[in-house]
């Protein structure tokens, strides 16, 4: 029975997927669902006034932030990817439709910009920066889409992640299902 499995390691997921693919939002729910800790690699590697942290630095943050037993994560970052899957037991890729990306990765930076939401070290996205610049996450995830829809399953089959339980999840309906049939920490 898959809920066992939850008994005899400790739990360790690893959600990737293309940027407002509902990443963070999937992990926080797993970290409650099992009660476990909730690591947001953007607040590790996001400075105050939206500066990089330097990839040493992040690298060291990732290692102490996942040395705990059991937790679950959320980030496609690439330069850290060796600490999280090596500790990971499993991998949660949210691999939804283009549209369905899209939609909820504009809808997410409204939201936030409007409500003036803060995220990481004081950030807060902007519409002008998010939706109409260079740097916008709305063109990121667009351009970055392919590529992990591509990238994923290559690296999945590497032998240093065979250790992985990949769960692929093509829809939130899906991944929601999925969630609820993971067991529950009774509430106190």
């Amino acid at each position: 029975m898959e809920s066992e499995r939850w008994l005899k390691t400790p739990p360790r997921f690893a959600v990737v997927g293309t940027s407002g693919s509902g990443k963070t939002t999937l992990a926080s729910r797993i970290a409650q669902r099992l009660g476990i800790a909730h690591v947001e690699l953007d607040s590790l590697y996001w400075g105050p006034d939206w500066t990089l942290t330097p990839r040493p630095l992040f690298r060291e943050r990732v290692a102490e932030a996942l040395s705990g037993e059991a937790w679950s994560t959320d980030g496609n970052y690439s330069a850290v990817r060796d600490i999280v899957w090596t500790r990971a037991g499993t991998v949660v890729w949210l691999d939804y439709a283009l549209p369905v990306v899209m939609w909820r990765v504009i809808w997410r930076t409204i939201r936030r910009s409007v409500s003036q939401e803060e995220l990481w070290n004081g950030n807060r996205e902007r519409i002008s920066t998010a939706l109409l610049s260079r740097d916008s996450i709305v063109l990121w995830a667009f351009n970055s889409y392919r590529r992990r829809k591509r990238d994923y399953p290559m690296l999945f089959d590497l032998p240093e992640y065979a250790h992985l339980q990949v769960v692929h999840l093509s829809s939130p309906r899906v991944a929601g299902e999925w969630l609820g049939s993971l067991p529950a920490v009774p509430e106190r």
